[in-house]
């Protein structure tokens, strides 16, 4: 498990390494919500998820990601917005071995 750093800004883009795997991640606020789309290299992984507090990110194997994000409300159970970024809300990385045994 891993604490990626986000600033509490509505709309940014990290890189980062993790697990081996260099990954481009777009955070965006909208009127909607707030949302996470990953790249791995130059490979679109996901686009256009809603970012929930403990609600995984990738799930799903086949899309070629080696294990998955979730959200932390570190002061309650609501969902992430920008202005909370880096402090009430914290994105954390989740490696294979952090998940159960066929989820990443």
């Amino acid at each position: 498990m891993q604490i990626v750093p986000v600033q509490a800004v509505a709309n940014q883009t990290l890189q980062v390494q993790l697990n081996g795997q260099t990954c481009t991640l777009n955070l965006y606020q909208t009127n909607y919500g707030f949302f996470q789309d990953i790249y791995v290299g130059t490979s679109l992984i996901i686009a256009g998820v809603l970012c929930e507090n403990l609600n995984r990110i990738v799930r799903s194997l086949y899309l070629g990601f080696e294990g998955d994000f979730v959200w932390v409300d570190l002061q309650g159970f609501t969902d992430p917005v920008f202005t909370g970024l880096g402090s009430q809300y914290q994105l954390v990385y989740l490696a294979p071995n952090d998940l159960p045994p066929g989820e990443g």
